[in-house]
């Protein structure tokens, strides 16, 4: 359900990953075992991403439980409060999180407070080269303007970019300036490396919790999942059956996780079960 990167960094090779993606077993098996993209049968999606060949064992529900907790220190877009949470890990130059992003915020306009997105990093280096700077970016901003600049600064490379390791690194001090933070510190900043570690936990913390692609979230219910919301995600994961499975749930029940970008309509019609909890 990620963008499949090869880790030996030959370009041919990470060529070819940006063009494999998983399809479902009845349409080709072969393909799954190539890359991570869902896709449905008749052209219909299910859960596009990308997906890196990277060291320990696919996702499985028990990887799940070892997300790191939600804390204020996370890029909160919402109220911490609120009762669902939505971690997403992202890597701003995939062309899935791109979509995933408009995702995202079509959901945070729908559901209110009764959700809040956290925004956390998982560049992908063999396939963007490019990407890990870019979050570094993005914590430069917040350093300077805070959450909302955060955030502006994420909205806006998403907007620019044409994905795939192809933003101009020239751009990324303009886009400071287009969200209003000075210029000069921004430079200052980005140049130090002084978030390296800040992009590399949020990394860390994804493949721990069985990401192998983005982009790949996490939903936290505080309430746990209704035995009618479990029956839902298994019966969504057998109609577009993949593997690792598209939803993969916590032992506690309490959370569960989504391999790539799947489209609002399926998003809504977990979600709308899920806030009857």
């Amino acid at each position: 359900m990620p963008e499949d990167l090869n880790s030996s960094g030959n370009p041919n090779q990470e060529s070819k990953a940006k063009r494999d993606y998983f399809l479902p077993a009845s349409v080709l098996i072969a393909a799954v075992l190539i890359s991570g993209s869902l896709i449905y049968n008749s052209g219909k999606k299910a859960g596009s991403s990308e997906t890196a060949n990277l060291s320990g064992s696919v996702g499985g529900s028990s990887l799940v439980d070892k997300v790191r907790p939600v804390s204020k220190a996370d890029h909160i877009l919402g109220d911490f409060s609120a009762p669902i949470k939505i971690i997403e890990f992202s890597d701003l130059e995939c062309p899935f999180c791109k979509t995933f992003h408009d995702t995202l915020h079509a959901v945070m306009q729908t559901y209110g407070s009764k959700t809040a997105w956290v925004y956390r990093h998982f560049p992908i280096d063999q396939l963007h080269s490019k990407a890990r700077q870019e979050a570094q970016a993005t914590e430069c901003a917040n350093a300077l303007g805070g959450n909302d600049k955060f955030w502006a600064y994420v909205d806006k490379v998403f907007s620019v970019t044409p994905s795939n390791n192809g933003l101009d690194p020239a751009l990324l001090p303009q886009i400071a300036t287009q969200i209003g933070l000075d210029e000069a510190q921004f430079r200052s900043c980005l140049t130090s490396g002084q978030y390296a570690d800040r992009v590399a936990a949020d990394e860390a913390d994804a493949k721990n919790a069985g990401g192998r692609g983005t982009p790949y979230s996490i939903v936290v219910a505080d309430r746990g999942l209704s035995a009618d919301m479990v029956s839902l995600l298994n019966s969504i994961n057998q109609q577009y059956p993949s593997n690792p499975p598209l939803f993969q749930i916590s032992k506690d029940k309490k959370m569960f996780s989504i391999g790539g970008a799947i489209p609002m309509q399926i998003m809504t019609k977990v979600l709308d079960e899920l806030v009857k909890t």
